[in-house]
């Protein structure tokens, strides 16, 4: 499985000329979209979620599947049978991957802020990508955390502690379009070796860089 970061909170994966994409938002290159046989959306909001690019990349490629929350699902009406609603515990296969999904809701990020729906994706038992929430896929090991590493949500203390209790072999930072070089190195110096510890290896791709999993 290779793993290609495009911008803020999207990957793209790809395997024997598949492709999948998670969370291609508004802060993403639509181009990521090219060539994808799926889509996995976590959650409505638009760093993660841009329906306009979604539409386009259907329009373009009718064999296009998406699969999303409920409530995310409504916005994409007209799409028909390609637009698939899962939640918590669902399987299914797209492009080739095995996906199971893990919890409910978004992070809290204030009490006087609704909360939205927010489904993680597990890959081939692999990769795990948690959207806007730090979810412990507690019945599944993970190889690989994408680590959501900046939002109004949290804080480095907690994101210290959700590696601790995911245990993944190797965090991958993502959830980083609003960090400066400064915030970068100051997340990277406290997941990384210079750290408390997470007991997991911690790595940053730049956008376009690409590595092998599994």
């Amino acid at each position: 499985m290779e793993l290609t970061k495009f911008g803020h909170a999207c990957v793209r994966v790809q395997r024997d000329g598949r492709r999948l994409v998670i969370d291609p938002g508004g802060l993403t290159d639509p181009e990521v979209l090219e060539g994808a046989a799926a889509v996995l959306v976590t959650h409505e909001h638009f760093d993660h979620f841009s329906e306009s690019t979604l539409r386009a990349a259907a329009e373009t490629n009718p064999e296009l599947q998406i699969w999303t929350n409920g409530s995310l699902a409504g916005r994409l009406e007209g799409l028909g049978p390609r637009v698939h609603t899962v939640g918590d515990g669902a399987r299914f296969t797209a492009a080739g991957f095995d996906v199971k999904v893990y919890g409910t809701w978004h992070a809290v990020i204030h009490r006087d802020i609704p909360r939205v729906v927010n489904i993680g994706f597990l890959l081939d038992g692999l990769l795990f990508h948690p959207g806007d929430a730090l979810t412990v896929p507690e019945d599944q090991a993970v190889d690989t955390l994408l680590l959501p590493v900046h939002g109004p949500w949290s804080t480095a203390g907690h994101l210290l502690d959700y590696v601790r209790e995911v245990a993944p072999r190797r965090a991958l930072a993502i959830h980083d379009g609003a960090l400066n070089d400064i915030g970068i190195t100051m997340v990277g110096g406290l997941l990384g070796e210079q750290g408390p510890g997470t007991g997991a290896a911690y790595t940053r791709l730049n956008v376009g860089e690409s590595l092998t999993l599994g």
